[in-house]
């Protein structure tokens, strides 16, 4: 067993929670993929692999592992949320409006922005989103 899995066994455990074949299948393609599956991607991902699960219970586990801290849920799109799992590191995101595809990026200039903007207005800043819009390489060139 991974320090991974154990750490979502205990999260799981203390919030009263089982776990089951179904829970952790969907948590190993989550990290298997390393990038923002939707719950439509996932599901079919999982079916793959265990036909009987059902696309509610892909729903309510990504529901419970967002709450319990284990994931996160992107919103790129007001109608479309990605899922992935929680970073140990801050990134952000680049999304192309043509195809959808999402790259994470990182920037020492962030933790600057959060303070600078954090004193300028007397907010504590517990966490921050960048995602920034345009055209990956393979969508600009063919545009044009």
């Amino acid at each position: 067993m991974t320090t991974n899995e154990r750490t979502i066994r205990k999260k799981l455990g203390g919030a009263g929670q089982r776990v089951t074949s179904q829970r952790l299948l969907l948590l190993k393609l989550i990290q298997k993929q390393q990038g923002h599956l939707d719950a439509d991607d996932l599901y079919r991902r999982a079916r793959d692999l265990n036909p009987r699960l059902s696309l509610s219970t892909v729903y309510r586990t990504l529901r419970l592992f967002k709450d319990l801290g284990i994931i996160e849920e992107l919103h790129f799109q007001p109608e479309h949320h990605h899922y992935e799992q929680r970073a140990s590191r801050e990134h952000h995101h680049l999304v192309c409006l043509r195809c959808g595809r999402i790259a994470e990026f990182e920037s020492a200039h962030t933790k600057g922005l959060r303070q600078e903007i954090a004193r300028r207005h007397g907010f504590t800043v517990t966490g921050s989103e960048i995602n920034f819009t345009g055209y990956c390489a393979d969508c600009r060139d063919k545009a044009t």
